[in-house]
């Protein structure tokens, strides 16, 4: 084979569906790789056709210019597929197996792998600590928003579903475990909820809206969906959520009309560095999410920070913005004891059991975010809508695998 369509950034506002190269077990020069990952022999890894593959909010701070992406990246870290070839290497994977992929790409090999810190794998990124498939400054490995993707350290990274019909037909549902659902999931673990606790989550877009399902599954008894965008708040409340909206005043106060209380047990940070500030017609304001998070949440709780923040922030809205530096309360947050986990979520430490979950119709995430399949030729309209706050979690079908397929 030698076309393979693929997602690729252009510019600021700009993606475009291009032919690339068909993928090989080697890592070849391209936009955003790393000059030391160029060659890379990967005898571990596998070639996917790719049966899913999601468009993120992630993808959209690259697309609207708010990173240091370079033109021509192609996108694409959400990845479901089936393996069309493998490496001389992979003992525990076989052609036609259908996969759920991390969007974490880890070695298995090193101290941080070693103890499931997936998210920092130390080998798969010359530049830092961690690596993910399309995304800058991640090691330069090729997107998944593609018709085919390689895959590295294909039997440490790869969840296999046990049934390859049945996960075709639930395709829509485990799609979702590559990133969101995992990340949601995570957010809500390390805010410490669990059964009866009341969550705060910030934030309605997709992550956010993982994150209210993923409250729900380990049994809060309030989750409070926060956000500013009515399309996605009703989406909350459409799987029993209750909502605030954060343009109509002090959340604090309508957190207490809805529990009788200002405060939560945990709170999670789905937003990350492109906040707003509340109230009317609020301009960019980075650190609004993470100081009214400790506002809202009671002393001894914590705080799930799945929301991305960056060192390099091009549009940010001064120097320090730019760099990453934002205005925390942190005195609050010491003063209340708080707890604060950042970071990527370390998917491998929650994918087999979210799978579980979803196979056992103990949850129906694709419902929860409304999920949305479109072409991989309609892909710049989703990053279009998405970025005008469509309330969907847009869904590539690049082989029609998805055809006809509804949340439920």
């Amino acid at each position: 084979m030698s076309g393979n369509r693929a997602v690729a950034y252009l510019k600021p506002g700009t993606v475009e569906v291009r032919t690339i190269d068909f993928p090989t077990l080697e890592l070849k020069d391209g936009p955003g790789v790393a000059p030391a990952n160029i060659g890379r022999k990967c005898r571990h890894g596998v070639i996917l056709k790719i049966l899913a593959t999601n468009i993120c909010g992630s993808d959209q701070h690259m697309v609207r210019g708010r990173t240091t992406a370079p033109e021509g990246l192609v996108l694409g870290h959400e990845i479901t597929g089936e393996v069309v070839e493998r490496g001389p290497d992979v003992e525990t994977i076989d052609v036609g197996d259908v996969v759920s992929v991390p969007f974490n790409i880890a070695c298995g090999r090193c101290r941080n792998c070693k103890e499931r810190k997936t998210g920092i794998c130390l080998n798969v990124n010359p530049a830092r600590p961690g690596a993910a498939y399309g995304y800058v400054d991640m090691g330069g490995w090729v997107g998944g928003q593609a018709e085919y993707v390689m895959i590295p350290y294909a039997d440490f990274n790869l969840l296999k579903f046990p049934d390859p019909d049945q996960a075709r037909e639930k395709l829509l549902d485990l799609t979702m475990l590559s990133d969101i659902f995992p990340t949601g999931f995570h957010g809500v673990v390390s805010s410490g909820a669990g059964v009866g606790s009341t969550v705060y989550v910030a934030g309605a877009g997709p992550v956010g809206l993982a994150a209210a399902a993923s409250a729900q599954l380990l049994g809060a008894a309030v989750v409070v969906v926060g956000d500013l965008n009515a399309e996605r708040l009703a989406q909350a409340r459409s799987f029993g959520c209750e909502t605030v909206d954060v343009s109509q005043g002090s959340v604090e106060d309508q957190l207490a009309q809805i529990l009788g209380e200002p405060e939560v047990d945990a709170a999670v940070d789905a937003v990350g560095f492109e906040a707003r500030g509340h109230g009317p017609d609020a301009q960019e304001a980075p650190a609004t999410v993470l100081n009214s998070l400790m506002g809202v949440t009671r002393a001894g709780g914590a705080l799930g920070i799945p929301g991305l923040y960056v060192t390099d922030d091009p549009g940010g809205i001064d120097q320090d913005a730019k760099s990453g530096t934002l205005k925390v309360r942190l005195g609050l947050g010491w003063a209340k004891s708080h707890r604060f986990t950042t970071g990527q979520c370390p998917v491998m430490q929650y994918h087999r059991a979210l799978m579980m979950a979803i196979l056992h119709e103990r949850v129906h995430i694709a419902k929860a975010v409304n999920a949305t399949v479109i072409g991989i030729e309609d892909a710049p309209t989703g990053y279009a809508e998405f970025d005008q706050g469509a309330s969907r979690k847009y869904v590539l079908n690049p082989h029609g695998a998805l055809d006809g397929a509804q949340p439920v």
